[in-house]
């Protein structure tokens, strides 16, 4: 594929993804450590295959297990620092450094060291051993030093802050101060305790998301993911804009498969991009199009990422019912995009492509209609209510009796069979290497939540800035008293005020690490503010979640956004700043379903026709602001448009009546007076 002018080869597609990629950024190693990890990598997935389908050990043993191989690994897969990845220097045993073994042998055995002791840990929690403390103190640093090797600095400073917070909790300020922990207690709680580094989030991706993350690997090897992006460009391709669209249709389906915001990016963006370049859009716009479209995959059902399997955890609510709730806000953003895209297309006049540029539709799904067979049956066995893992197992099992039919019909039996093993060794390693930095990841966030949990700084910050959103709420209150009517009452504007200060800090936190850990800590830090503030435990959640994904397309870290640029050969950070405008939609949705939940289609109050009410406002306002940053609706936009329509759509998506019709009344206006502008009616000169 092109980025305009000339062939991107794999190579170069894959050397993309690992420069904006961390947990890419996999090192050179000897053919005698390459056999030694693939070899343990495929364990791991076996394992984790056979669990799923014929149970789970107990809960501390899988996990530790999980945990200690994948650091293992880490060592061993990802060098001291990224310029290293490629040479070794000092004593090295097996062409790696001696250092690296030691680290890689020490997480192995502190890992499983808690598994080992459990049936004496109900004697041990709050009177540790000193070799409880020594294995404790052993794996945090190595857990450190893991996700900083495959993710980068961010998250280990944030876990070092909340530790530093906890020993020192006596020196803190104002309602911060808190009595303070010892390094024996703090590893106490960190370790032994199931608060800590074994807790919920790296259960989550034992006991879930490693299943889903193998089954999107071996989706994409059936050839799940091309036919996705074949069936787009049928289906979109033709209109104007063409291309544009593809990448926006595309990437919502390829995201039902796969949660990961730059792969996505780098698959559907090699098809894309060029092809958006050479009808006529512009590079950084094509690349900003392709990363705003394919973060909406962390929030696409079925798999979402990691996120929605932690949703059920810490909701305890059935998984169908997140899939379910999902549906709305992930179709409103891709909406937000696809409208942006059409209005843009017009404005620069770019045709879609033509019939001779177009696959056939009938023909892609007769030619590939077998790959979606898993996908179907891991919908429908998740939507009966089985168990995620069970319902991952039988979907892998599917994709792997439809790669054997693929492999025997194309090849033989004889080739075709030694292709299919070639290739499911294949899969099983890649899906497991590609669960490593989300492993450490999720284990070193445990850190932060167990912090939270010792020390209660959740509920100080939830009352800090509960306190000073209610303060701006009263003031901005008073200062609107001169209307005749109550535009928004107080009770929404100090809501208003606390979503505003959490989404600036959901965005924050999101510039420097995943979107699982980014989750997992404003759930402990941000959440107990919405709850706070009378907001559904299922509404934060998706609240804090949205807004962390978003982080994937805001300068000065849009990694998506920057990968893009590097397939469409643009300015990096002029396609991050067009990425984030594309991204307003799904900037517009967390608010929306927060003062209208019946969005979500699951909360206690929903009602259809509340749902129908709030439907058509989000529609009416995504479009009015899509209008007003594009600079075109039905033609070009006067000045006082562009103006009004910004305020039009933040009206439409208020809660109160009067404010949602003053906002359709200036939607329509516009629209009205666009319509009479393009039949050159007097009443347009007017």
């Amino acid at each position: 594929m092109t980025d305009g002018n000339r062939t991107l080869s794999q190579a170069e597609l894959a050397a993309i993804e690992e420069e904006f990629d961390p947990e890419a950024r996999f090192r050179t190693v000897t053919r005698p450590v390459a056999i030694l990890a693939g070899v343990i990598l495929f364990a791991l997935a076996i394992y984790h295959y056979y669990t799923a389908g014929f149970g789970l050990p107990r809960a501390t043993t899988h996990r530790g297990v999980h945990m200690g191989v994948s650091l293992f690994l880490i060592f061993l897969s990802f060098a001291v620092v990224s310029s290293a990845r490629h040479k070794t220097t000092g004593f090295v045993i097996l062409g790696l450094p001696v250092l690296d073994w030691l680290l890689a042998i020490a997480a192995l055995v502190s890992a499983l060291y808690v598994p080992w002791i459990y049936d004496q840990l109900a004697f041990r929690i709050g009177n540790p051993l000193p070799l409880d403390v020594a294995m404790g103190t052993i794996l945090l640093v190595t857990l450190l030093e893991a996700v900083r090797r495959s993710m980068g600095w961010p998250l280990p400073v944030i876990a070092l802050l909340f530790i530093g917070y906890a020993y020192f909790g006596q020196s803190m300020p104002g309602i911060f101060v808190h009595p303070g922990a010892d390094w024996s207690g703090i590893v106490n709680h960190l370790y032994l305790s199931s608060q800590g580094v074994y807790g919920t989030a790296l259960g989550v991706i034992a006991t879930y998301v490693f299943h889903f993350v193998l089954f999107g690997v071996m989706a994409q090897r059936i050839g799940l993911g091309q036919l996705f992006i074949d069936l787009a460009t049928a289906l979109t391709g033709r209109y104007s804009g063409g291309p544009a669209k593809v990448s926006v249709v595309s990437s919502a389906l390829l995201g039902s498969i796969s949660g990961s915001s730059i792969a996505n990016t780098v698959t559907t963006g090699a098809l894309t991009i060029p092809t958006m370049i050479k009808i006529g859009f512009q590079r950084h716009f094509a690349a900003a199009v392709e990363a705003a479209s394919s973060t909406g995959g962390q929030i696409t059902p079925p798999v979402m990422g990691a996120v929605a399997f932690l949703m059920v955890e810490y909701l305890g609510i059935p998984l169908r019912t997140i899939l379910i709730a999902a549906i709305v806000p992930a179709f409103m953003h891709f909406f937000g995009v696809l409208v942006q895209v059409h209005l843009e297309a017009k404005r620069l006049g770019i045709r879609g492509l033509t019939k001779e540029e177009l696959p056939n539709a009938v023909k892609v799904l007769r030619e590939g209609w077998l790959s979606v067979l898993p996908l179907l049956l891991l919908v429908y066995m998740l939507m009966s209510g089985r168990t995620p893992f069970l319902a991952a197992f039988w979907a892998i099992t599917a994709c792997i009796a439809v790669y054997a039919v693929q492999r025997i019909m194309a090849s033989g039996v004889s080739q075709g069979a030694r292709e299919f093993v070639v290739g499911i060794t294949e899969g099983f390693i890649s899906g497991a290497k590609s669960s490593l930095a989300v492993t450490a990841a999720a284990a070193l966030v445990g850190v932060v939540i167990g912090v939270v949990t010792l020390t209660g700084i959740g509920f100080k910050i939830a009352f800090m800035l509960t306190s000073l959103a209610q303060g701006w709420a009263e003031s901005l209150h008073a200062s609107l008293s001169f209307l005749p009517f109550e535009l928004i009452t107080m009770p929404s504007l100090a809501l208003l005020f606390t979503l505003m200060m959490t989404a600036v800090v959901c965005i924050l936190m999101g510039c420097g690490i995943p979107t699982t850990a980014n989750y997992i800590i404003m759930v402990a830090v941000a959440a107990p503010v919405l709850a706070m503030m009378n907001v559904e435990p299922i509404v934060a959640h998706f609240f804090v979640f949205y807004y962390g994904v978003l982080a994937d397309v805001t300068p000065p870290v849009a990694m998506a956004a920057y990968a893009a640029s590097g397939i469409a050969g643009a300015n990096a950070f002029k396609a991050g700043n067009t990425a984030f405008r594309l991204s307003m939609g799904k900037a517009l949705v967390p608010f929306m379903f927060v003062f209208s939940p019946s969005l979500l289609l699951v909360t206690a109050d929903f009602t259809w026709g509340a749902f129908a009410l709030s439907f058509t406002g989000a529609i009416l306002g995504i479009v009015a602001l899509s209008a007003a940053i594009t600079n075109w609706l039905l033609r070009p936009l006067l000045l006082i448009e562009r103006i009004v329509l910004p305020i039009a759509a933040l009206l439409l998506i208020a809660p109160e009546l009067v404010s949602s019709s003053i906002g359709a009344a200036l939607f329509g206006a516009v629209v009205l007076r666009q319509w009479l502008a393009g039949r050159g009616t007097p009443q347009a000169a007017a």
